[in-house]
């Protein structure tokens, strides 16, 4: 029977054993280290569904293993970590994290969010393979986005987003249906200034004019929408 495999990163060893073992217990595979150096070497061995890394440990940091993590392919990541401030928040989703839980967590609140975060990742969530609007070409098989077939760099929460977007042409998506469909729970930072940021960047990153756009339209008082 195939179960999802997680990498485990935290140093703290009472929190490690608990959560460890409710993970054994929801069924995934679960290969626990405490520190950075240990992480690089089990990554070079294995392949994870994903990682639940902590910012804080001896030898480094979270994010030290999320630029590793996110050179071996889309896996998704949830940092867990006792620093809830702004910046963190912020430098760790520009680096591609799906999300952020603070130190002390309900575990069943942690549990949802996995959960959720690898539905996100379900590639049969979005069966077809090739989406085109505009000069925006998006190839899911490879999760690439082109604009006139030039390449466009995304983080995977505005891969996502467009994804969604790009589901619904012609249709206008309130604020709620989009970070529902980012999220899929009510995150401490998950938010309309979350949202706003993220059509922000989206824009800029696939060429609208943020000022007068014309691929991601405002529906005023509505909401927003790809096409006509």
């Amino acid at each position: 029977m195939f179960t999802l495999k997680i990498l485990f990163v935290e140093d703290d060893k009472v929190i490690a054993s608990g959560l460890e073992y409710s993970l054994v217990q929801e069924g995934y595979t679960v290969l626990h280290c405490t520190n950075v150096a240990d992480a690089k070497k089990t990554i070079n061995e294995n392949q994870f569904n994903l990682a639940i890394l902590d910012l804080s440990l001896p030898d480094g940091n979270g994010y030290d293993i999320c630029k590793i993590v996110k050179t071996k392919g889309d896996m998704p990541v949830i940092f867990l970590t006792a620093i809830d401030d702004e910046v963190n928040v912020v430098m760790g989703l520009d680096m591609g994290a799906d999300d952020y839980i603070t130190k002390p967590f309900r575990l069943r609140e942690l549990l949802s969010r996995i959960k959720s975060v690898l539905r996100r990742y379900d590639k049969s969530e979005f069966p077809k393979t090739l989406f085109e609007f505009g000069d925006i070409k998006i190839n899911t098989a490879q999760a690439k986005v082109y604009k006139r077939e030039r390449e466009i760099s995304l983080t995977s929460l505005e891969y996502r987003l467009l994804l969604i977007f790009a589901n619904n042409v012609g249709q206008v998506l309130s604020r709620g249906r989009l970070l529902d469909g980012i999220w899929d729970f009510a995150g401490e930072f998950v938010n309309d200034n979350t949202l706003t940021v993220y059509i922000k960047r989206l824009r800029e990153k696939i060429g609208d004019d943020s000022q007068n756009p014309t691929i991601i339209k405002t529906v005023r008082g509505m909401g927003y929408k790809v096409g006509d």
